[in-house]
């Protein structure tokens, strides 16, 4: 069996973790990291927006004329993929394929999880009590759209069971 392993900053430790618990003799677990085009596509079209859209990138005045923020940005996240990747690798203690994508996350995890046995991923939403806002929506897509069994870890210690919405007036 492949497991996956979708890590996330803040919640990858309980990832790590549930994968050794629960899927200890997959044959290969996968450590996927994704980077997502929200930061530094803003900062891209930000600098664009105030250098103005005319000019070429790496063109102008020599003094005052900066560098594309956005570029910056990517590569401080490459960075930062690789020392998540490392220290999660560490944690697992074992060998593993690390992979980083690029892209909408939930549908780099999903496609990630093809021909996967496990798909592991920590909830991303409201932590303080159980219910359906514990999944925000990328990890509500993955489980509605992945290809094969899911693990939904909590990042911490769950929410009592007292913390279950009650039910809705036509159900009581």
């Amino acid at each position: 069996m492949r497991a996956v392993v979708w890590l996330v900053e803040g919640t990858w430790p309980a990832c790590v973790d549930a994968v050794r618990v629960h899927a200890p003799h997959a044959r290969e677990v996968v450590l996927l990291h994704v980077t997502g085009p929200e930061v530094p596509g803003v900062a891209h079209g930000a600098f664009a927006g105030l250098m103005g859209r005319g000019r070429a990138w790496g063109q102008g005045p020599a003094e005052g004329w900066e560098a594309d923020p956005g570029d910056r940005l990517e590569a401080l996240g490459d960075g930062s993929a690789a020392e998540l990747l490392d220290a999660a690798a560490e944690r697992l203690g074992r060998p593993c394929v690390r992979e980083e994508r690029s892209g909408r996350p939930e549908r780099e995890v999903v496609a990630a999880a093809e021909g996967a046995g496990l798909l592991v991923l920590a909830r991303d939403g409201d932590r303080s009590r159980l219910g359906p806002h514990s999944l925000g929506p990328a990890a509500r897509f993955v489980v509605d759209h992945a290809p094969c069994p899911v693990l939904l870890v909590w990042p911490g210690e769950a929410p009592s069971l007292g913390t279950i919405p009650p039910p809705p007036p036509h159900h009581r």
